[in-house]
């Protein structure tokens, strides 16, 4: 009589070093021949502790460590934790600079999701999206340094304001990007949309039911594309939001293809955002005139010993932040990015928390994996767009 051969689900690492994870992601897979049974994501394989870290910088210095916390939307880390700091200030912010901030925002969010589509395109197979977006990128990217010197790590919105004005060629430069972008998503989805070979792999693969996604507390992209009608810029405007004319898109199957749709038309609206926000851009001071918050004129350094003195120690010992706690949510590309700060009146943070939306996001993975093929994992993970510096911070 033969003997009966047990059968047994294989139990396989995918990553952590994998080219289609995103980052530095380790996932236990449970398989039962192609069929994903269980999913558990491993993190911590890129622990910055940005968060301890803070606590042993100064307020400014701090704005550098939220630049790589999300390197690919920057900006958006740089102005949640601001708007935390002068919340807990109570300092006003010039309007110049709160309209720059919301331009800087917008062309941020449209430099992350192209990032997101690129990458998402090239897992699957279609080179040629990713050399578009990233050739647009390149263009938004220019901008940034064209403001702080910097493509990436800007650290140029900080609290009080921005770090310097806006440079001469700044609208000109946004004017070049709002009239070039609508014709290249239109490229993007030409190439992608109604692509059958796109769809096979993306439409009803990856379904992140609303239930489950409010569960989990999923924002951003990923929980609109589920039905979540959810947008802080329009829930709980900063910065002016609500004097803004956009919408918020909303899907309703919750699959990959509709994480993909939502990104894409979310870009439109941030150039009808950019668009509305260039028009009203005043004249005026890029920061606040607190002398307890913004350094004094470069200018008044050779002349004036106060101003000397001032400059020397807000330098060394940093804004002095009365006590208090606060917790300021932005939406950032990736949903809601939210700074809960403790401050004890010192120079540096008692404790900062941030809540990152990549962290919240991930956890959605295994629920959309579950019964679905292995090879779908890859553009599940990349429909999450999750970044790893603030998954591990």
């Amino acid at each position: 009589m033969a003997a009966r051969v047990e059968e047994q689900n294989l139990v396989l690492n995918m990553g952590p070093q994998h080219p289609s994870t995103h980052g530095v992601l380790r996932l236990v897979l449970e398989l039962d021949g192609e069929i994903v049974v269980s999913c558990k994501p491993v993190i911590g394989y890129l622990h910055t502790g940005f968060e301890k870290t803070y606590e042993t910088k100064t307020y400014w210095q701090g704005v550098t460590l939220t630049d790589r916390m999300d390197y690919l939307a920057n900006l958006s880390n740089n102005l949640g934790y601001s708007l935390a700091v002068e919340k807990l200030l109570g300092v006003e912010i010039p309007p110049r600079a709160t309209v720059a901030r919301v331009i800087l925002a917008e062309l941020t969010r449209i430099s992350s999701h192209l990032v997101s589509v690129g990458s998402q395109a090239m897992d699957l197979g279609a080179m040629s999206v990713f050399l578009y977006c990233f050739r647009e990128r390149e263009r938004i990217l220019d901008i940034f340094e064209m403001c702080s010197g910097q493509r990436m790590m800007t650290s140029y919105i900080r609290p009080g304001g921005l770090a310097m004005d806006l440079p001469s060629g700044f609208k000109e430069a946004v004017q070049e990007v709002l009239g070039m972008m609508p014709a290249r998503i239109d490229e993007y989805e030409a190439l992608l949309t109604n692509n059958e070979i796109w769809r096979d792999r993306t439409v009803g693969i990856g379904i992140l039911p609303l239930d489950d996604a409010i569960r989990l507390c999923v924002t951003g992209p990923a929980l609109r594309a589920s039905g979540g009608d959810f947008d802080l810029r329009r829930d709980r405007p900063y910065c002016g939001y609500d004097e803004y004319d956009f919408n918020v898109i909303v899907g309703s199957r919750g699959d990959i293809y509709e994480r993909y749709l939502v990104r894409i038309r979310e870009m439109r609206e941030s150039l009808k955002i950019i668009r509305q926000a260039l028009d009203r851009l005043p004249e005026g001071p890029y920061i606040t005139d607190n002398r307890k918050v913004a350094l004094p004129p470069r200018s008044e350094l050779a002349t004036s010993m106060e101003a000397l003195i001032h400059h020397f120690k807000l330098v060394t010992e940093g804004i002095r932040v009365p006590p208090g706690e606060v917790y300021l949510p932005i939406e950032s590309p990736r949903g809601e990015l939210g700074y809960y700060l403790i401050a004890d009146g010192s120079g540096k943070p008692y404790r900062l928390h941030v809540r990152a939306p990549s962290f919240a996001n991930l956890q959605a993975l295994p629920v959309i994996a579950k019964g679905g093929l292995v090879a779908d994992l890859v553009a599940m993970i990349g429909s999450l767009d999750p970044i790893f510096g603030e998954v591990d911070r």
